[in-house]
């Protein structure tokens, strides 16, 4: 009988989303509702796992991991990339990776979450009504101010669109992104300087890769107006996050909106977790019942089109 592990099941409803019974083959399958780091720890708990199902990049299947799973045949990954599988030492050990589709508007529209609550300090006027309070804080202004794209892909293009609904002047910037891909997304191409300098919000919508790690420094952030805000739904490693914390605890900006860490989950003991311009998610940008639906689906798909023989959504 095959075994598979559902690693990363936080909220416990990998059951709800799922069909095992279309499996061509008896297996049992075991979900997990924590993350483990620990190489050691995750290789022991794996050992005895024919397949494992891998929630985005939430564990690590580095080389030193796959070569001491034996029994590990297929793994497969939500999402059709995940920089946390080295999935060349896969395919020299026979690990067959394995992907599936996404969710396309479930990280816009967080972000746009993320904005307007760090704009006009949601969570701290909540929290102080709650408390008794009323009105203590002076939001910002979205129509007639400027929003700056780092990224127009999929993602940073439905921002955008978004940006314009609200009458804002939108701006961007990404290393390879040209004056008429900006112009077919409403946007204006401007230089990474320019984008920091004059936008009111700035988000951040790259792809995670050696090329993006750190490309946001302690340079970027100090050309930021007082007034603005900074949003980050892509990757952690993407920013300076020691810069960020800097940046936030001298005021220097009007607040930040963080839904990706360095390490994931963050520590308690993380220096955000205590700064009030900051409004923190944990990594909700694909966490809706639409991407589960998909990511669940499919990834059923690929275990059952895996043990009939026929692979699918097959990453090289």
């Amino acid at each position: 009988m095959h075994r598979i592990a559902v690693l990363d099941d936080y909220q416990s409803v990998a059951h709800t989303f799922t069909d095992w019974s279309q499996l061509p083959e008896p297996a049992e399958v075991v979900e997990f509702h924590d993350s483990v780091a620990d190489p050691d720890a995750l290789v022991a708990r794996l050992r005895t796992f024919d397949v494992v199902i891998a929630m985005r990049e939430r564990t690590r299947f580095g080389r030193d991991v796959l070569e001491r799973l034996p029994d590990l045949k297929l793994l497969v990954t939500t999402g059709m990339r995940n920089k946390s599988i080295d999935v060349e030492a896969a395919t020299e050990r026979g690990i067959t990776v394995c992907g599936t589709a996404s969710h396309p508007t479930a990280t816009p529209e967080l972000s746009w979450g993320l904005i307007l609550a760090t704009l006009r300090h949601i969570p701290q006027e909540d929290a102080s009504v709650r408390a008794g309070g009323w009105q203590q804080t002076i939001g910002g202004d979205l129509a007639g101010h400027t929003l700056g794209v780092i990224g127009l892909g999929r993602i940073g293009s439905q921002v955008a669109r978004v940006g314009q609904a609200f009458g804002m002047d939108v701006i961007a910037w990404s290393q390879n992104l040209t004056d008429e891909r900006a112009a077919e997304h409403g946007a204006r191409r401007v230089e990474k300087d320019e984008l920091f300098a004059t936008a009111d919000v700035v988000t951040v919508h790259l792809l995670w890769s050696k090329r993006t790690r750190g490309l946001i420094t302690a340079d970027d952030f100090a050309l930021m107006k007082h007034t603005a805000v900074f949003v980050n739904t892509s990757r952690g490693p993407i920013v300076d996050e020691k810069a960020l914390i800097d940046v936030l605890r001298t005021d220097r900006i009007a607040g930040a909106g963080i839904d990706v860490y360095d390490q994931e989950p963050l520590p308690r003991d993380h220096p955000l977790r205590e700064l009030r311009r900051a409004v923190l998610t944990p990594h909700l940008g694909y966490v809706t019942r639409g991407t589960y639906e998909v990511f669940y689906r499919e990834a059923v798909e690929d275990v059952a089109a895996f043990l009939a023989g026929a692979p699918i959504r097959v990453l090289t």
